[in-house]
């Protein structure tokens, strides 16, 4: 089920497309237009109640009412359907990450206090190149590009901890004795210089293995840098909205994103990059140079992955987290809201 915070910012942004002059009386009205069952409404009401999220609620109903005043959104036209997925996935292979969608064509991302664009395994980003469906290494990333730093600091972990009859191997244990080895190693460090230095070295040996594959599948595929840059930012096979706040400013964000056609149309790649870069974890820094066909300048976008375990060191295969770093209003493709329709002169008279 959905927390209180994705209540609050998903329906709360979906009302604020309705004409309602707030939250409080969009809930209270349950208006028939968004299709979600009495639990949801009783969820939102509750949560509308409690004041916990008043801040986020009066910012998402303020990012739809935008939506539905913006000469490239709804244009004042009230929606006669709108749809949730309430946190479930779509199925089909979808770039956009979709929370709503309006009379069966305007799609919504809600993106609050976010700079995640993909929690993805290591092999569906490295090999996969964050297809949603394929053929990749599914199993622990460390154990696939590092095996021999990773053994190395899984002895050291156990050398410090004092733990004594384990297999040789962190694939070789139960979850069981993986649970006991997490345990025995609470706290943001590791336990001694040892087992630091070894964790430096998988740091090392993973980033620069990552970035290899990763360059490597982008020149061998048929996706190249332009598809790849493409699945970074979220460019969909069809517009959508992105409605939410950046977290790196703090302000309103509210984008149309473009389809691949609108931004071939608009912008050339001219370069796409990925580095190894030197952190407190596995990471591979990416980058871009693009050039806008409008004034022929260019400029650069840029993120990081973040390759670490999921839910503590040696309890789970490691997830790869793909961080953008710069604010969405300077991205290729992401096109702020337009304000809304002016006065339209008449095309035609009816007689």
């Amino acid at each position: 089920m959905p927390d209180d915070r994705t209540i609050a910012t998903e329906l709360g942004t979906a009302l604020g497309t309705l004409p309602h002059p707030d939250p409080a009386a969009a809930v209270a009205a349950r208006p028939g237009q968004l299709r979600v069952d009495s639990d949801d409404w009783d969820h939102l009401e509750t949560v509308l109640r409690s004041g916990r999220y008043a801040s986020e609620l009066a910012t998402a109903f303020a990012n739809g009412r935008a939506l539905l005043e913006a000469a490239d959104g709804l244009r004042h036209r009230t929606p006669l359907t709108i749809e949730w997925t309430g946190g479930r996935r779509p199925p089909g292979d979808e770039v956009a990450p979709i929370d709503l969608r309006i009379d069966h064509v305007y799609l919504i991302s809600c993106k609050y206090e976010s700079d995640i664009l993909a929690n993805a395994s290591p092999g569906r980003l490295f090999d996969g190149l964050l297809a949603t469906q394929g053929s990749w290494d599914r199993g622990d990333w460390y154990d696939a590009v590092a095996p021999e730093e990773l053994a190395t600091l899984y002895r050291a972990c156990l050398a410090a901890a004092g733990l004594t009859d384990f297999p040789p191997t962190p694939s070789a244990c139960s979850r069981e004795q993986l649970g006991t080895l997490r345990r025995a190693l609470s706290g943001r460090s590791y336990p001694d210089a040892a087992s630091r230095g070894a964790y430096a070295e998988l740091c090392r040996s993973v980033s620069e293995a990552s970035a290899r594959r990763w360059a490597a599948q982008v020149t061998a595929s048929g996706v190249g840098s332009e598809g790849m840059l493409w699945r970074l930012l979220r460019i969909g096979s069809a517009p959508y909205f992105v409605l939410g706040n950046d977290r790196r400013t703090g302000a309103p964000a509210r984008y149309r994103i473009a389809s691949p056609w609108d931004w071939r149309a608009s912008f050339e790649l001219e370069e796409f990059t990925v580095a190894p870069a030197a952190a407190g974890q596995p990471r591979v820094d990416w980058s871009c140079t693009y050039r806008s066909r409008q004034d022929d300048r260019s400029a650069t976008a840029a993120g990081h992955v973040e390759i670490r375990w999921s839910h503590g060191r040696f309890a789970q295969p490691p997830e790869a987290k793909v961080y953008l770093d710069t604010p969405m209003a300077d991205l290729p493709g992401y096109h702020p809201l337009a304000p809304e329709v002016p006065d339209q002169p008449t095309l035609w008279a009816v007689p």
